[in-house]
């Protein structure tokens, strides 16, 4: 069986033709799975068309098992893929706006120290179809259709190394951007790497603007190496450099994410590196205190601390801000509830 949401209007149209269908079928057909309907639910699709949909193709390769709400309004999304993996998401409220945060592998092979999605390993990549079904499902799920989207924002920032998928992200990226589905920009999404370089230059020359972030962590090699194993491959000058890059072609900003860890990287030394680092760099420095994951005994920055770190920056011209904490009481952080699941811990 193949996942329907994994083919754009083109490629419908060579399918719904080898089924001697008009080529408009294909619009049809396209409209809805991104309004992420059934096909029973395709009234205007023939019965015999629909039930040829239906015997070669999955109409809901992501589906919602379960929701938890946090007090602050976050929400948070377990979805079972249709061959019993779970993933996870997470829904984020702003004044500007709905952000999704969507998984693009179920597990992750990077191994980083302070991050639940990796304790089991990579254990398959997702389809450009199934990432796209994340937020098709939510946006149904929250009344909305493609012309009234309740999603405006989306983050590859859930389980997963988005540039370890990079074929199917980046076909991904141009689904979710077709003017005929949800129509949501690459400007709109920020794409979240821990620093797979060559693929940083690969993704500026695609020609979708995305917002690269990248999970700096700290501002030292060897000590980064300690909590990412990647920085073994990768130093920091050569992320710079394609950052920089990134910047060259693109002319957008870039972005560094830098989780605050109790007696790891949040010292003033660490604070000054960064700022010799970053210092006339055309970026945004997000610090986040640390969700800490129980598996690992790391522990997160204090408030007082945290603020005192992005004061020592910004006193010196750094952008900076100091990320709000959200749904920190229904396991926000990345791959923890999807843990709970597989322990047995949290029933659907």
């Amino acid at each position: 069986m193949k996942i329907i949401s994994d083919y754009n209007l083109s490629e419908l149209k060579d399918i719904v033709s080898g089924m001697g269908e008009k080529p408009f079928r294909a619009s049809q057909i396209f409209s809805n799975v991104h309004q992420y309907k059934r096909f029973e639910e395709m009234t205007e699709l023939s019965v015999a068309l629909r039930e040829k949909l239906a015997a070669g193709y999955i109409d809901e390769p992501c589906k919602i098992i379960r929701e938890l709400v946090s007090r602050d309004g976050t929400r948070k999304y377990l979805f079972s893929l249709f061959d019993g993996n779970v993933i996870e998401g997470v829904l984020m409220q702003y004044k500007y706006g709905n952000t999704l945060c969507v998984s693009t592998q179920v597990g992750c092979r990077m191994g980083c120290k302070f991050c639940a999605s990796t304790l089991d390993g990579l254990i398959r990549n997702m389809s450009a179809g199934e990432m796209l079904s994340e937020i098709l499902a939510v946006n149904r799920a929250l009344g909305g259709s493609v012309k009234d989207r309740k999603i405006t924002n989306v983050v590859l920032m859930g389980s997963g190394e988005p540039l370890d998928n990079y074929d199917n992200v980046i076909k991904f990226l141009r689904l979710l951007a077709s003017p005929d589905g949800i129509n949501i920009s690459p400007r709109n999404v920020s794409l979240s790497t821990c620093g797979l370089v060559p693929k940083m230059y690969d993704l500026a020359n695609e020609g979708l603007p995305v917002n690269l972030t990248v999970s700096l962590h700290s501002p030292f090699d060897e000590a980064r190496m300690k909590i990412m194993p990647v920085a073994k491959t990768y130093k920091i000058s050569e992320i710079l450099a394609a950052c920089d890059n990134y910047f060259k072609i693109t002319g957008r900003r870039y972005y560094f994410e830098y989780s605050l860890i109790a007696g790891e990287n949040d010292s003033d030394e660490c604070a000054d590196a960064l700022y010799r680092l970053l210092k006339g760099k055309p970026c945004h420095l997000n610090l986040i205190r640390l969700n800490a994951v129980k598996e690992r005994d790391l522990d997160a920055t204090s408030d007082v601390k945290a603020n005192a770190f992005l004061k020592k920056l910004t006193d010196k011209g750094i952008s900076a801000t100091l990320r709000r904490r959200m749904g920190t009481d229904i396991d926000g952080a990345c791959g923890q509830l999807r843990r709970r699941y597989i322990d047995g811990k949290l029933s659907v």
